[in-house]
């Protein structure tokens, strides 16, 4: 911030982060096996000292989660924080030569990313990353870094239990949340009541604003705050900007 950005406030300096577990390492076999590797990822974020943390439900490779499986995922982190005591020191890894080693290898790759993308953007970070998003670069990064992973599990060179090690014929699928057309019917039930019982003026007044923000490229944020506060809907904030940038296309597909 200092280098790049010329920062002046020390709260502008400091880096503060949320941690979420890695959805992509839940599996669909063996399901359950997920509580453990959600629990493991968990304990990393808060050793590392992330400031706010979610935690996967182990069923979200299979559906949207239960409230079982919600309800672990709750408790995963209540657990860390009450009875691990590792939220009781604030570095408790400090020191670590193996911690300090992998994360001068994770800072190191970061930013040579960080460079890369730069570089994109004649020096600017926020021009690269358009100019990535423009040019489906991140899209392929990602592509590729999955088809790899993908490879080296389907070659064995990834061990991932429950999936190639330890398998086990028996069905494992937990009781997944089902969510039948009473649930649609109940949203837009309230989203009736809700148009109806508005001020439509007062909606239309804070879209229009909205728009004229967009329109000048000033800060939108206090204009959609005020536009949701009118009862104005997502639908209807999302039209203002789908008018001014058009809806995005994923340019790219799978080589």
């Amino acid at each position: 911030m200092d280098e790049w950005y010329d920062a002046e406030a020390e709260a502008s300096k400091q880096l503060k982060f949320h941690t979420q577990t890695a959805g992509q390492s839940l599996t669909a076999q063996q399901p359950l096996n997920n509580v453990a590797r959600v629990t493991i990822q968990a304990l990393a974020g808060v050793l590392g000292g992330t400031q706010s943390l979610h935690t996967n439900s182990f069923d979200e490779a299979l559906a949207l989660p239960s409230e079982q499986a919600v309800r672990v995922a709750l408790r995963t982190q209540q657990i860390i924080a009450e009875e691990s005591g590792a939220a009781d020191i604030v570095d408790p890894l400090g020191g670590s030569f193996a911690v300090e080693t992998l994360t001068d290898e994770t800072e190191a790759e970061a930013l040579a990313y960080i460079e890369e993308i730069r570089e994109m953007g004649d020096g600017s970070v926020r021009d690269g990353v358009l100019r990535g998003i423009e040019q489906g670069y991140f899209h392929r990064e990602i592509q590729e870094s999955a088809y790899e992973y993908q490879e080296h599990v389907d070659e064995g060179d990834e061990t991932v239990v429950g999936v190639n090690a330890y398998e086990i014929d028996e069905d494992t699928r937990p009781d997944l949340l089902q969510i039948d057309e009473t649930t649609r019917d109940r949203q837009l039930d309230r989203l009736e009541s809700v148009k109806a019982d508005r001020d439509d003026d007062a909606v239309a007044a804070a879209l229009d604003d909205l728009r004229n923000a967009v329109d000048a490229g000033e800060n939108v944020m206090p204009a959609v705050v005020a536009a949701v506060k009118s009862y104005a809907t997502m639908g209807e904030v999302m039209t203002v900007f789908e008018a001014e940038y058009g809806t995005y296309r994923e340019r790219i597909g799978v080589a």
